[in-house]
């Protein structure tokens, strides 16, 4: 059984989520609200979804489940996930979307949402225990008619933005949109658009294609680098499947990582707090465009968490991002007179439009304008076929033995620092950095490297990948 909970909802295979689990799952997330006494019977259930091939299918056990649970289902339609959130929490009720988000369309996955926003891990955890109890009573259930919402789900989305970037604010900006499969594709190209960007449609795709925004398909490199080639654009942008995380691509059709987007939004919108993973760039320490950068471990819930920490301790502007470059906009934000209210869920419109409108407002090429965060060049990679067990074995030791990690190291110029929230982050004594970190929901062991240059950081991934192999094997 590949379903389980990652760092952004459950996910699995088609084939194992289309049937009872869909049906059980949905349940146990509305015994746990009726539990807590935050629903009653005939209260409503938001449910949205993506673009992929099975999204309809499993969006409909979803509605019968809501009606086996005594309560109603709400069918908004084909939609970005944030804007289901947005949604919700306008309607004052929970949701649920149909998503896999980045990953091929052989697989899917269910987001949730409670009435104030992403579930947390503790959510998580009482749903699976509810849903152990549920295992036996599988059985087939007949389908339902859902309600249709009263008002249009996206428009709030498009006004939230459009309430405050001003009219005309990227009139000049001529901006390539890949549209491929994202659910976000058109509402994307609509808010440019009115916002004064001259906005060009490309790629539209009629099947499902998993644009994963940390770790781009080379077909989509090659896209990227052949539109930016054919004609001028400021940027290229695109989103994933489920429109949370942006892709953006400077005048060159050179992707600009997720966390370097994230921090220019912070910086467009004077965050004096960025909320981040661990896992992204060393450099936002550095910078110093923020007065307090506070790490996480990786996935939304752990940054929402920080994000209330933040508050609580008294910062004004919260804006928290993770290295995918989804934005999570922790407190409203005013500028120029007008308001952006905060949206505790990841966005990628957000990003896209805070990245173009620093082009517009500077005059300045995004990639200049990238260039000075003072990023280190970074890569990534992954070790695949290694359990649970064995990864936790390595990490364990390599954060513990200071002599053994100190051995290791040595051709790095030894251990300068080691952070280990979440795996193990070792700043070696030449400034590069080396990230080992078992997988969620694959037998895999990751590794996330940092080094001056590009062709320097893609060495280093061999090295660091060798390394954890033989360590594993020899253990």
């Amino acid at each position: 059984m590949t379903l389980k909970f990652g760092t952004s909802g459950l996910r699995g295979l088609v084939s194992e989520l289309r049937g009872p689990p869909a049906r059980t799952y949905t349940i146990a997330f509305a015994r746990m609200l009726v539990g807590r006494g935050v629903l009653n019977e005939g209260d409503k259930i938001l449910v949205g979804r993506d673009l992929r091939s099975s999204s309809p299918d499993i969006a409909g056990i979803v509605h019968a489940a809501i009606a086996e649970a005594g309560l109603v289902a709400v069918d908004c339609g084909a939609l970005p996930t944030p804007a289901l959130a947005l949604y919700a929490g306008a309607k004052n009720a929970p949701a649920i979307m149909v998503t896999g988000s980045h990953i091929p369309d052989d697989r899917n996955g269910l987001k949730f949402y409670r009435a104030d926003g992403e579930i947390d891990k503790r959510d998580e955890l009482e749903i699976v225990a509810i849903h152990a109890g549920l295992q036996r009573a599988d059985r087939s259930q007949p389908s339902v008619e859902p309600v249709q919402p009263g008002s249009d789900p996206s428009a709030g989305y498009r006004d939230h933005f459009l309430g405050f970037f001003q009219p005309g604010s990227l009139n000049g900006v001529r901006v390539g949109v890949y549209q491929h499969s994202s659910v976000a594709r058109d509402v994307l190209v609509d808010i440019l658009r009115a916002l004064g960007a001259e906005a060009v449609p490309l790629g539209r795709s009629s099947h499902f294609i998993p644009v994963d925004t940390e770790a781009l398909r080379q077909e989509d490199l090659v896209l990227l680098k052949d539109w930016a080639a054919a004609e001028p654009f400021d940027a290229i942008v695109s989103a994933d499947g489920d429109g949370d995380r942006p892709l953006v691509a400077d005048a060159h059709g050179s992707f600009v990582r997720g966390d370097l987007i994230g921090a220019i939004t912070a910086r467009f919108l004077d965050a004096d707090c960025i909320v981040t993973p661990v896992s992204s760039n060393s450099a936002l320490e550095r910078c110093g465009h923020f007065a307090t950068v506070m790490r996480t471990r990786i996935g939304s819930p752990y940054v929402i968490e920080g994000i209330g920490t933040a508050l609580a301790q008294g910062a004004k502007c919260v804006v928290g991002f993770e290295a995918n470059g989804g934005v999570l906009l922790g407190s409203s934000v005013e500028k120029d007179g007008r308001t952006l209210t905060a949206l505790l869920t990841r966005d990628s419109l957000l990003p896209i439009l805070c990245a173009l409108s620093t082009i517009a407002a500077t005059g300045r090429p995004l990639a200049e304008i990238a260039a000075g965060f003072g990023f280190l060049a970074a890569d990534s990679g992954r070790l695949e076929g290694v359990s649970a067990e064995d990864s936790a074995s390595f990490l364990k030791k390599l954060s513990t033995d200071t002599a053994y990690a100190g051995a290791l190291f040595e051709i790095l110029g030894g251990v300068a620092d080691i952070d280990n929230r979440d795996g193990v982050r070792i700043t070696a004594g030449n400034g590069e950095v080396v990230h080992f970190r078992a997988s969620g929901n694959a037998p895999e062991l990751r590794c996330y490297i940092e080094a001056k240059t590009e062709s320097r950081a893609h060495e280093l991934l061999g090295w660091g990948l060798d390394l954890s192999r033989t360590q594993i094997l020899e253990s």
